[in-house]
């Protein structure tokens, strides 16, 4: 697995500060050229790589200290829905107070970052503090989507860079199974609570309305399952110690109706895709199609700083796909709708043998 470079926090004080930078379908392939996209690329196939045969842990488990802080982050900002209720006058599409809890989310956001991290990264928080301000949902919209899931993973990736978290298999897994369902219950209580719609809905042929890196992570998980078949998810109730399980199991509180109707796609793969490790080689490549290729996706994203925008001076980037397992066609694939950066023949393809093996259960 590829190494992902430190930023030395001595650097820091000279770099830009992150901005919009995609207003284009020309800014979204500069941006798959730059060496942000080749970080974030890395920082995805190393967290799943490190969460393969590995079950999400139970509550009580001790943490790393780095862990413990951004579990403190989020209970905090799960406290403020308590403190702001949604408005009692109905309201169509969202709830106003969101509106509330997102202006104090601006007002606090430094002061909860100050409390994150130690003194010495004092000059990180500008630079980040852009990614947790978007992590959560659009104040003026009132919406909540695979965009913002991405700001909260490039916050993770930031903090990462400069070596808050470390890039070693046991803090990345916890990221991945401690950490991202932590803010995944967030996100969804917020858009409970909220009535946060969709942003960019694909309807029919959406994965999910709002998240996609938990099933990435989550087939990671039972990437070298073969007692557990992709056909378990449409037999609940399913267990919560694994990511993609924790996601279908949502979709069921939110959703009615017959689950091949309302989430075809959970279902085609369900049905369609023989193991896991196609599910989550193809689902990388998915994710890379459907999310960081669609402009209106990434358009909100800051970049820049921490997050390299320059692509002239960078080499060709490498892609969350191929730092996936590699892989052959799924046999479903060809009902789907083309992307825009990948051939729907390449989504679902072999993986790549497991190298490690696990003790702790699923």
């Amino acid at each position: 697995m590829a190494r992902l470079r430190e930023i030395a926090l001595s650097d820091i004080p000279d770099l830009e500060l992150p901005s919009l930078k995609i207003h284009t379908d020309e800014d979204v392939a500069t941006w798959q050229k730059s060496r942000s996209y080749r970080d974030y690329a890395i920082f995805l196939g190393r967290l799943n790589e490190s969460v393969v045969g590995m079950g999400i842990p139970a509550p009580n488990e001790v943490v790393r200290p780095a862990i413990s802080k951004l579990l403190a982050l989020l209970d905090s900002l799960d406290a403020w829905i308590d403190e702001i209720p949604a408005q009692a006058s109905p309201q169509r599409f969202g709830n106003l107070a969101f509106r509330t809890w997102g202006r104090r989310l601006e007002q606090e956001s430094e002061s909860l970052l100050a409390r994150l991290l130690p003194p010495e990264y004092t000059t990180v928080i500008p630079h980040i503090k852009p990614y947790l301000l978007t992590a959560f949902g659009s104040f003026g919209r009132m919406d909540y989507g695979t965009g913002h899931e991405a700001s909260f993973a490039l916050f993770l990736l930031c903090l990462t860079l400069t070596r808050f978290l470390q890039p070693v298999p046991e803090e990345e897994r916890d990221i991945v199974l401690i950490v991202f369902p932590r803010y995944l219950r967030l996100c969804w209580r917020l858009q409970d609570v909220y009535r946060l719609e969709p942003a960019g809905s694909h309807g029919v042929w959406g994965l999910d309305d709002s998240s996609f890196l938990g099933y990435i992570f989550g087939s990671g998980q039972l990437r070298d399952q073969t007692d557990i078949p992709v056909s378990a998810v449409l037999h609940p109730p399913l267990p919560d110690t694994n990511l993609y399980f924790l996601s279908i199991t949502r979709i069921h509180q939110v959703k009615h109706g017959p689950f091949h109707e309302h989430s075809s796609q959970l279902h085609s793969i369900a049905t369609g895709v023989p193991n896991w490790g196609k599910v989550n080689s193809g689902l990388f490549k998915m994710y890379e199609a459907e999310v960081l290729g669609k402009r209106v996706v990434v358009q909100h994203i800051p970049l820049g700083g921490l997050l390299q925008w320059d692509a002239a001076a960078q080499p060709q980037a490498s892609s969350p796909a191929t730092v996936a397992p590699a892989a052959t066609r799924a046999p479903w694939a060809s009902s789907m709708p083309p992307p825009t950066t990948v051939p729907v023949s390449s989504w679902y393809s072999t993986p790549l043998p497991l190298s490690r093996p696990s003790n702790r259960p699923l």
